[in-house]
Order: structure tokens, then C-alpha cells, then sequence
């Protein structure tokens, strides 16, 4: 399926705001509803929507620690690398997992309840024998910018 503007910008309104009723986002978008909800319904069937959830204020929750880890690896063959994937699934805590270029393997963000509990999933981690070389953390102290969403109108334009 080759997007045009109208389906983009569908995308646009939507990752801002998943709740918008269809009538709602017709509007935005300049299609009356019939025609974009067909729209909306072809980008979920496609795989471009993949699901809608719900941003949490996780601050109001209460007190957590976020960690991003970089890991280095021992060994670099296929089977290692999917070794230490199968260990890192299985962790709540772990929200993000990047592979990366440069100096280390993965770039993995944790959210925990605090530094005792980041310690603690570090060393089973370690304890798993899952391959892991080396490891460095880097606790968040604040995030002055975090954007929920992504610039699809300025990264693609038909």
C-alpha cells in the first residue's frame, strides 16, 4: 500500500490523539466520514496502526528510576545475540531495546521503582550467563523533553 498525504496526515491527527471520534477526525483530515473511516480501517489492516493505548503520567504513580544500559556482548554470533534476547524479553521492567552501531551492542531502557530494583534485575541478568560482556548505566535525572509521537508530515511527504 503506497501512502499519500491524506492517509499521513491521518496518522499525524491519530498519534496525537488515538481518542479522536471518526467524524472528528474527518474534519481534520478534509474527508467526510464514510471515506475515512475506510482510511482509518485499510491503515489498520495494512499494519501501519498497529494498536491505540493510553499515555501515563507515570510521575502521578509514584516514585520510579529510569536506567538506560548499554550492553556489550562476549561473542558476536547469530546464536548469542539471540540468546541474550530471549533473557531480556522476559524483563517487566525493560521498556526499550535497541541494537546500535559503535562502541557497544544494545541501548536498553529500564523503568524500575528505584535503584535497588534495577540492581537487582542487572544481577539476575548477569547470573543468567546470557553472554553479557559488559555493562553501563546511566540513571535519567530529569527528561526535559520527551515526545510521545513521531514527525510523520516532516519525514514523509508524497
Amino acid at each position: 500500500m503506497k501512502l499519500d498525504r491524506i492517509d499521513i496526515k491521518i496518522l499525524h491527527v491519530l498519534l496525537q490523539n488515538g481518542r479522536m471520534t471518526n467524524v472528528e477526525l474527518s474534519e481534520v483530515v478534509n474527508l467526510s466520514p464514510s471515506p475515512c473511516l475506510m482510511r482509518v480501517k485499510k491503515l489498520q489492516s495494512e499494519g501501519f496502526i498497529e494498536g491505540y493505548s493510553a499515555q501515563i503520567n507515570v510521575a502521578k504513580l509514584g516514585q520510579t528510576l529510569t536506567v538506560f544500559t548499554e550492553v556489550t556482548l562476549k561473542n558476536h554470533r547469530q546464536t548469542d545475540f539471540a540468546r541474550f534476547l530471549v533473557a531480556v524479553e522476559k524483563i517487566d521492567q525493560l521498556i526499550e531495546c535497541h541494537v546500535v552501531s559503535g562502541g557497544y551492542d544494545y541501548l536498553l531502557k529500564f523503568v524500575t521503582a528505584g535503584i535497588g530494583e534495577y540492581q537487582e534485575v542487572m544481577e539476575r541478568l548477569v547470573e543468567l550467563d546470557v553472554g553479557i560482556d559488559k555493562y553501563f548505566s546511566f540513571v535519567v535525572l530529569k527528561s526535559p523533553i520527551a515526545k510521545g509521537h513521531l514527525p510523520l508530515t516532516k519525514l514523509f511527504r508524497p
